[in-house]
């Protein structure tokens, strides 16, 4: 285990798009048959599971053990949570307006035009993300300090993200609140918990392979890109655009962080 073993990541890497692209052509079928797009959603947290359990099972003696079991279990646990609280939280609810407004638009058959926009691209982009969980499953070098400090940010990012969403979910759940802005715990710090949460999670996962510099010039992309989708992608620009309009949303924004958490501003008068 001293060298890189490039020519078996390549291989490992083709058969992790493979994994991730039938998971999204799955979940396609049965949002077909179901008639609701939004389950695509559901799909993207174990897209990344697939992906790393492919990885894990076909990289055995070509890297670390210990950093080739974190990427698993971080990763797993990541996706699984995610995809059960997506899960959850669109139960008996019809089309993601997202979604309904994009396929409106569809030229031709809906279904169609959804797999090439939709499920594709993010079978794609599962792909390419999970850069670092690929190249972490062939590192050689032994787990060290930098692999911890990693696992520490995914830490941070997975309890952020969590309490996050537990805090909105128990926030919607009260009929008091029904047309008000959540603006309390996490969300009175930065106005996309959830999303800031998942930002310390794939940087985590890429730290996780900077003990060999020639992974980390390779799965650099992976929290670049991470980072964009989050901040000016599907993730808090696209919310805001949703959100803008709202009673109380301006002075929820002027007081609270965009992204990177910082403790509100004082409230005016």
């Amino acid at each position: 285990m001293n060298g890189f073993d490039w020519g078996a990541l390549a291989v490992t890497s083709a058969l992790c798009l493979a994994a991730a692209l039938a998971v999204l052509l799955v979940t396609f079928a049965v949002a077909v048959a179901k008639g609701l797009h939004r389950i695509v959603d559901v799909a993207w947290g174990l897209g990344f599971t697939a992906v790393a359990a492919t990885a894990y099972g076909l990289s055995s003696g070509s890297g670390d053990p210990v950093r080739r079991a974190l990427a698993l279990a971080l990763t797993a646990a990541w996706g699984i949570r995610l995809a059960v609280h997506i899960a959850r939280r669109g139960r008996g609810h019809g089309e993601d307006p997202r979604y309904a407004r994009m396929l409106e638009r569809a030229p031709g058959n809906r279904n169609l035009y959804a797999l090439r926009k939709v499920y594709l691209l993010q079978g794609a982009l599962v792909w390419l993300v999970s850069l670092p969980v690929q190249a972490a499953c062939f590192v050689p070098a032994a787990a060290g300090p930098v692999t911890w400090v990693g696992a520490a940010l995914w830490l941070a990012g997975l309890l952020f993200e969590g309490v996050g969403d537990h805090q909105l979910a128990r926030f919607k759940a009260d009929p008091a609140n029904h047309g008000r802005i959540m603006d309390r715990g996490l969300w009175s710090w930065t106005r996309h918990p959830n999303y800031f949460g998942d930002f310390l999670v794939w940087w985590g996962l890429y730290v996780m392979v900077c003990d060999d510099w020639r992974a980390a010039a390779l799965a650099i992309v992976s929290p670049v890109v991470m980072s964009l989708l989050l901040t000016k992608g599907s993730g808090a620009a696209l919310l805001e655009r949703h959100m803008a309009g709202r009673p109380g949303w301006d002075a929820y924004a002027a007081r609270t962080a965009a992204f990177f958490p910082r403790p509100p501003r004082a409230r005016r008068p």
